[in-house]
């Protein structure tokens, strides 16, 4: 019984160390951009390139979280009492070089699921995927890492959020529209947006730490407002891709999830501890999944109804 117990625990550990409650931001939009090419292209869907593409997304996810696991213990920023992070390191004893390994092992997979995917469509592709996971490395790792700059929000939206949608939909059309780009933006802001919550979760600890993320450079009720700009402009582009581009009014959907960032910003506005904010930033993750899907959602009703 003792050891299965152990084994149980020793499994949440390493489930932990991915943390998988940030891998809907690598899932959704994938969904999404594969949503757009059969609702807006008629395209016929290649369900072998949509799950390797969906597998790949979230291991370059998941190996990013354990580079960022990996060298804010180098640097000292993270230590048992830390709030939100993976936490195998510092409170499991998990050892800094395993981690290292298994996420340059996940990226190792996701090398081979993207040789298929170029191998069926371009190999152009593997020059956009090669950046997209040095970029994943560099958020963290490398001498100037992204995540500790005013520009984790721009890199992070555009990679995992606008990126992700686009290879996605070009896997399935061999092509990128106007549709498809425009579409994309709200992923690109809402991914923003979860990466702005995290840092305003932890403005105390970055500013001692000597980040310079937006969130400390235009400071901590500014960086609230901000959050707020791109919940209400990902509802309102969406609005109008609706009443001018003419996409389907079943989009609109997407108005479903407005009560979760009403939530996230109530609670950001009313509570400054790190440990007060951690279900703002569920619910700043939370917009991003239900948003994505409901907007991915609407088009395939268009698509199947019309």
């Amino acid at each position: 019984m003792t050891k299965v117990i152990e084994a149980d625990r020793g499994f949440k550990v390493w489930w932990h160390l991915t943390r998988p409650h940030t891998l809907t931001a690598s899932f959704v939009p994938v969904f999404l951009g594969t949503a757009i090419a059969l609702a807006i292209e008629k395209q016929t869907i290649d369900f072998g390139l949509f799950f390797a593409m969906l597998i790949a997304s979230m291991l370059i996810q998941a190996a990013t979280n354990m580079f960022n696991e990996y060298y804010d213990y180098k640097l000292g920023l993270d230590n048992e009492h830390s709030v939100g992070i993976g936490g195998t390191i510092v409170r499991h004893g998990v050892q800094p070089k395993t981690i290292m390994i298994i996420a340059l092992s996940f990226y190792a997979i996701a090398m081979l699921l993207g040789i298929y995917i170029c191998a069926s469509t371009s190999w152009w592709l593997a020059a956009v995927g090669l950046v997209c996971m040095l970029i994943g490395f560099l958020y963290t790792g490398g001498p100037y890492p992204i995540a500790y700059s005013p520009f984790g929000e721009l890199v992070s939206g555009a990679v995992m959020g606008m990126g992700i949608v686009l290879i996605a939909f070009y896997i399935q059309t061999l092509t990128v529209t106007l549709d498809a780009i425009l579409l994309s933006i709200p992923s690109m802001i809402l991914v923003g947006a979860i990466m702005l919550s995290n840092n305003i979760r932890d403005i105390v600890g970055d500013t001692e730490g000597g980040r310079k993320t937006l969130a400390i450079l235009v400071g901590r009720d500014n960086a609230i407002s901000v959050l707020s700009g791109f919940f209400v402009v990902s509802y309102l582009w969406v609005i109008a891709l609706v009443a001018i581009d003419g996409i389907t009014f079943w989009a609109l959907l997407i108005f479903l999830s407005v009560p979760k960032p009403l939530r996230a910003i109530q609670i950001f506005r009313d509570k400054k501890e790190a440990k007060e904010v951690m279900p703002a930033m569920k619910f700043t993750a939370q917009t991003n999944t239900f948003f994505g899907f409901l907007l991915g959602i609407g088009l395939l009703i268009q698509y199947f109804c019309y």
